[in-house]
């Protein structure tokens, strides 16, 4: 019935904050962090490499903040408000800039408060650099889904097709190409474009993209605070604590 639904989902939810508020008791650190392109199976075998020394929570990023707490009245730990305050039910907004090794752009800008949209949390002892440097080093590459934006234009030129056989003729030709079979060679016949770059990507440029072994997408994670019982450290420049101390 519905309010066994409601009354299991209040349970479930009451099960996180304890847990949460139980694990921040346990680790020294606690780290925000934002993900991009997530793939489950990658994720679950990076936390199982952490596991012995720390903790993740994904979920509602609500009872993340209500486990934390939102004030410094209600706080479980001294600071530890700064992670998932909350001003009157509103967030503060500020932008934070996650730095990209060398063969990223040297520097991305988010609108966004701590703990909102794809965020989690990790707890560990870890040391700071240890944490930095496993978060920095994760990159895993993986074939775009649909929706996703293009990171390149990719087109195909009028000829034969040799990397595809013959009796996958039919299926290009579902998925809006152009082709023909020309003595048992697939051939388009016209110039194709597959998708374009910056737009997002249909569910045929997905198939065909993945076709080509052409991978636009990358799990990353990027940390954006750490608290511990010593400080509290946002992880971008030209902020400081004060700049989240909305009136």
């Amino acid at each position: 019935s519905l309010s066994k639904t409601k009354k299991k989902g209040k349970e479930h939810k009451e099960s996180i904050v304890n847990a949460i508020r139980e694990a921040a008791e346990d680790y020294n650190s606690i780290y925000v962090f934002s993900f991009e392109n997530m793939r489950n199976l990658k994720f679950k075998e990076f936390r199982e490499k952490l596991k012995p020394t720390s903790r993740f929570f994904l979920g509602s990023n609500k009872v993340m903040q209500v486990a934390l707490g939102r004030s410094v009245s209600d706080e479980i730990r001294p600071g530890l408000y700064k992670v998932s305050k909350d001003d009157d039910g509103s967030f503060c907004n500020y932008y934070f800039i996650v730095f990209r090794r060398q063969s990223r752009p040297a520097c991305e800008v988010f609108d966004s408060t701590l703990l909102r949209g794809d965020a989690g949390l990790f707890l560990t002892n870890m040391p700071r650099d240890e944490v930095e440097s496993c978060f920095n080093k994760f990159e895993e590459n993986d074939f775009a889904r649909t929706g996703t934006i293009a990171t390149e234009k990719v087109e195909l030129l009028e000829g034969p097709l040799d990397q595809f056989t013959h009796e996958m003729e039919p299926f290009l030709r579902k998925q809006g190409m152009p082709v023909r079979l020309n003595k048992g060679v697939v051939e388009l016949v016209s110039d194709f474009v597959v998708c374009e770059e910056g737009k997002p990507l249909s569910p045929e440029s997905t198939r065909i993209l993945r076709l080509l072994g052409i991978k636009m997408a990358t799990f990353r994670l990027n940390l954006i605070c750490r608290w511990s019982p010593e400080d509290f450290e946002l992880y971008k420049e030209g902020l400081d604590e004060s700049d989240i101390e909305c009136a």
